[in-house]
C-alpha cells in the first residue's frame, strides 16, 4: 500500500513551469504510460539539426556556429556541443546539437532556427565571384586578369585556375592566382585573351 501511495506523488525530473495539463482530474492514469502534464524549462535550451553526411569530417564538436532566430531578430555565436554517431539511411544525415543560453527566456521549444556552421577556414584564401569563371572545351576553368597596366589601359590575360570551397556566389581559388593580381569582373565573359581593355574605376 505504501508503494501505491508513493505513486500518487508526481515528481518532475527537472525544474520548470507546467505549460499544459494533459490529463484532467478524475481520469485514470497508468504510471509511466499516461501523459499528465507538459513541463517546460527555458533555462538551458539546445538546437538540433540534421547535417548531410558529406560534412561528417568537418562538422565536429567545438566547431563555431552562428544560430539565428528570424522571428526574434536575434543571433547567437556558440559551438557544437554534440554530434550523432549514426547516419540516417533515409536522408543520409547525422544529428548535431548546439547548446544555447536562454538569458531572456524568449527562445521557446520547437522554434525554427537557421544555422551557419564554420566547416572550413583558410586565412590565406583568395576568393572571387563564381559568376566570372568560364570553362574551356577541356573542362578547365579560367578567368581574365590585367597585365601590362599603364594608367587606365591594360591587356586582358587568360589564366587557368583551380577552385575549392564555395559559399553563395563566392568561390575559393586554390591555384592560378596570386596576391595582388587584378581580375576582370565587369565584362569578364565578353573579353578575349590578349585583348586591350580600359580600366574604369568607381
Amino acid at each position: 500500500m505504501q508503494q501505491q501511495v508513493a505513486k500518487a506523488s508526481i515528481k518532475a525530473p527537472f525544474s520548470g513551469t507546467i505549460d499544459d495539463i494533459i490529463t484532467e482530474k478524475g481520469n485514470v492514469v497508468a504510471t509511466g504510460l499516461t501523459a499528465i502534464f507538459r513541463i517546460v524549462s527555458l533555462e538551458n535550451m539546445y538546437v538540433k539539426a540534421d547535417v548531410p553526411e558529406t560534412y561528417i569530417t568537418s562538422v565536429t564538436v567545438g566547431k563555431q556556429v552562428e544560430v539565428s532566430f528570424a522571428v526574434l531578430g536575434e543571433t547567437f555565436d556558440t559551438t557544437i556541443s554534440q554530434t550523432g554517431s549514426f547516419i540516417n539511411p533515409n536522408n543520409r544525415t547525422f544529428k548535431a546539437e548546439i547548446d544555447l543560453k536562454n538569458r531572456k527566456n524568449n527562445i521557446k521549444p520547437n522554434l525554427t532556427a537557421r544555422l551557419k556552421i564554420n566547416d572550413y577556414t583558410n586565412k590565406n584564401a583568395i576568393v572571387i565571384p563564381q559568376s566570372i569563371i568560364s570553362e574551356n572545351a577541356q573542362g578547365e576553368q579560367y578567368i581574365y586578369i590585367l597585365k601590362q597596366i599603364n594608367q587606365d589601359k591594360a591587356v586582358a590575360s587568360r589564366v587557368i585556375i583551380e577552385t575549392g570551397k564555395k559559399q553563395g556566389n563566392s568561390i575559393e581559388v586554390l591555384s592560378g592566382l596570386k596576391d595582388g593580381d587584378q581580375i576582370i569582373e565587369e565584362g569578364a565573359r565578353s573579353v578575349k585573351d590578349e585583348q586591350p581593355v580600359k580600366i574604369i574605376t568607381y
